[in-house]
């Protein structure tokens, strides 16, 4: 299995930006390049990973927020700037590294039940200032710790701006510790949907936004002046979020890439094809609510049965039905959620093999 950086920009996106002489996607997709090796080079055992490389594991198991500024440069962990407890500093994306990260916690904690990221209270790691006006911020499979890029204010603006840019960092964490869903293919973007539904379901309540009123755009408060669209995806209307947005919304349009290290072709289109589960959920959150979805998902993530390394859309979608189904059960959502969550499933064509 591949260890690999997941950040919020496809890099096809930087591909593109890189091809008409902008030197920091260029740069980007060379750090990217490099982190990926390094990681892939990495013999060791993955659950050594997990279970050892948290550096500032807590013996309370309450989860601990670790600020540090890379101070432009590409080395993580450079400079701690804010520990947890300690009062706010003069730098604004330290400081809302450190604010939506901990709303963040609480949304799974109070959402989902879920204590931090591995559900036994994980200390958290950012690196700020990444790189010099570096464009994307990513999960480090491997070294489990985030990294934040200043963008470049053209196309990009500085990431920790976006709440739902930190969740969705967050969220690969999660995806990570449960299940680790192979970052590549259907399966890959399967892995980049759960990041875009903690993303979503936290701004949301950050913002006191219902489904109704929420307007489900990612990335919207990262995009700069030059970008031509409002936001990086968005799951109401997914292929609508900017000029050329290549996602689908529908099983019809599934665009079949090869898992190649070409970043035109999105790993096997991880960045792309999560539109069409993207727009399921949406269609599952407007109506029985953003939070009793959320939760039908992130049971269903639990479920080992259906969803592990490989699994494709199918598998989640029978996941989350009879996650639907469990939690009707014990009337912990409303009794139509199991006819909802089908009828979304079947819009955007993804239908399974057996009775559900």
């Amino acid at each position: 299995m591949n260890k690999r950086t997941q950040g919020i920009i496809p890099s096809y996106i930087l591909k593109e930006l890189a091809e008409k002489g902008n030197e920091h996607a260029i740069k980007s997709l060379a750090i990217k390049e490099e982190a990926h090796n390094k990681l892939s080079d990495n013999k060791k055992n993955e659950n050594d990973v997990d279970d050892k490389n948290n550096r500032h594991a807590s013996s309370d198991k309450q989860p601990k927020r670790h600020v540090y500024d890379s101070q432009e440069t590409e080395q993580t962990r450079r400079k701690l700037v804010r520990d947890e407890g300690d009062s706010p500093t003069n730098d604004d994306d330290v400081n809302r590294a450190y604010d939506y990260s901990g709303f963040t916690l609480e949304y799974l904690n109070d959402a989902l039940n879920r204590n931090s990221l591995d559900n036994k209270g994980y200390d958290l790691i950012f690196n700020v200032h990444f790189g010099y006006k570096h464009l994307n911020a990513e999960w480090y499979e491997g070294t489990n710790e985030m990294i934040f890029g200043d963008g470049d204010g053209s196309e990009f603006l500085n990431f920790t701006r976006g709440i739902d840019v930190i969740a969705h960092e967050m969220g690969h964490g999660v995806t990570q510790f449960i299940n680790h869903l192979d970052y590549m293919g259907e399966t890959g973007a399967l892995n980049e949907h759960f990041s875009d539904v903690i993303g979503s379901a936290v701004k949301q309540k950050y913002f006191q936004q219902t489904a109704d009123n929420a307007d489900w755009l990612i990335g919207d408060k990262i995009v700069g002046p030059a970008w031509q669209g409002i936001a990086l995806r968005s799951m109401k209307a997914p292929g609508t979020a900017y000029e050329n947005d290549p996602q689908p919304s529908h099983m019809k349009d599934y665009v079949d890439l090869p898992i190649t290290n070409n970043p035109k072709d999105d790993n096997g289109g991880v960045h792309i094809n999560s539109g069409i589960p993207n727009k399921a959920f949406f269609l599952v959150s407007m109506e029985i609510g953003t939070d009793n979805a959320a939760v039908i998902w992130y049971n269903a993530w639990n479920d080992k049965k259906y969803l592990h390394t490989e699994s494709k859309f199918k598998d989640a979608f029978e996941a989350i039905v009879k996650s639907a189904q469990m939690l009707v059960q014990q009337g912990q959502i409303p009794s139509n959620a199991e006819t909802v969550v089908k009828k979304a499933f079947s819009e955007v064509g993804i239908t399974s093999t057996v009775s559900v």
